[in-house]
């Protein structure tokens, strides 16, 4: 009976995990846009309301909008160097490092110098489509061509902008003019303000297009970065991510020494990785430089004819050249090269000393794997 129902219990678990979870409860899977829906949210590019819905077809705020897209684009730890000084956001808005950075990529077009940027207005159609065309490379397109190809399925051509004619007619060439389902002739209605469900299915053709044919920017912000440095054989790369597995060796350098014979358990310490971690192909992984941060996890010293000298560091966290503080779980047990004569006197007489000087480079093993977004060096898990 008892395996019975640990046989029942294992299948009821393997269906929820199958299943496919519905996110909002205002948002079944009859939706138009559910599929887009879920996988943003699970990409943690939109959220929800706190009361768990998603209210499909609430509007968006401009400076929301900005937001979703660089985090479509997976650069919200771009920096940018330069930023643009608008009227209504100073530095301290929620989402002017979003806004700067929508800027830097030329998702939006800059204003001249003092303009506002309106961050709480309604994201039009017009706009949002326009920001996702930008994020791309395309082909060139007159408007009076762009005219002709929206003419073949929207009935409300004559009122579109003319600045927004060339980035509609571009979108309905890649299919990503995204419209309502209508039992009548498609509207591309440009002035209205894009619901959330809209905007959700635009940033993920976005999202699609621009792992094919980002803009110039961005397409040197994904390029995954390379160079030279300490190679772990066993890392590999997915896409843009690179995995450290558990079990990895990766060279740390002390900042302070460190001794079996003065040290104590429990003391911390801060070390740094003395050259880049990269894969066989030389993507970096971590950067040289990163600080890692742990405590002596068990510290006896050598006595003659008692024991050999006992060092063992417990590394816990990992800063990045992002400042992204992480969990960076290893472990380094400090052992000398010994000759066979040694050998043979510290298995009998003991009594071995370990140190570490700040300059020494030593070696520490992964716990627990690491992966890493090879395009700009953040811990993705």
């Amino acid at each position: 009976m008892e395996r019975t129902l640990k046989v029942l219990l294992s299948l009821f678990v393997g269906i929820l995990i199958a299943s496919p979870a519905i996110a909002y409860p205002d948002v079944d899977s009859t939706h138009w846009a559910a599929k887009q829906i879920e996988e943003l949210t699970e990409k943690g590019v939109i959220v929800g309301y706190p009361d768990g819905t998603f209210k499909p077809d609430d509007n968006v705020s401009r400076a929301e909008f900005a937001s979703m897209a660089i985090k479509a684009l997976g650069q919200e730890h771009t920096n940018v160097a330069q930023p643009v000084t608008f009227t209504d956001i100073e530095p301290s808005f929620w989402a002017y490092d979003a806004i700067q950075k929508a800027l830097y990529f030329d998702l939006i077009s800059c204003p001249p110098t003092g303009q506002p940027f309106r961050p709480d207005d309604t994201v039009t159609r017009a706009e949002s489509i326009s920001v996702a065309v930008n994020a791309l490379t395309t082909e060139q397109i007159s408007a009076l061509k762009a005219k002709e190809v929206l003419s073949k399925k929207f009935a409300d051509v004559n009122e579109v902008p003319e600045w927004f004619l060339v980035p509609a007619g571009k979108a309905e060439i890649l299919n990503m003019l995204v419209t309502i389902p209508s039992a009548n002739k498609a509207k591309i209605e440009a002035d209205r303000p894009a619901t959330r469900a809209e905007v959700t299915a635009i940033l993920f053709d976005m999202m699609e297009q621009a792992k094919l044919n980002p803009n110039a920017k961005l397409a040197e912000a994904m390029r995954k970065k390379t160079g030279e440095g300490y190679v772990i054989d066993n890392a590999f790369v997915q896409g843009s991510v690179g995995t450290i597995p558990a079990g990895s060796i990766v060279p740390i350098k002390l900042t302070k020494y460190v001794s079996s014979q003065t040290s104590q358990p429990g003391e911390m310490y801060v070390a740094s990785a003395p050259q880049n971690y990269v894969t066989k192909d030389k993507y970096i992984l971590v950067y040289a430089g990163s600080n890692l941060k742990g405590q002596l996890l068990d510290v006896r010293s050598g006595k003659w004819f008692v024991r050999n000298g006992v060092l063992v560091l417990d590394n816990s966290l990992l800063t990045t050249n992002n400042d992204q503080t992480v969990s960076f779980n290893g472990v380094t047990e400090i052992t000398k090269h010994r000759n066979w004569f040694m050998k043979i006197v510290r298995a009998t007489l003991k009594g071995e000393k370990l140190n570490v000087s700040p300059d020494e480079v030593i070696y520490m093993k992964l716990l627990k794997p690491i992966k890493v977004d090879l395009t700009n060096g953040w811990i993705v898990e």
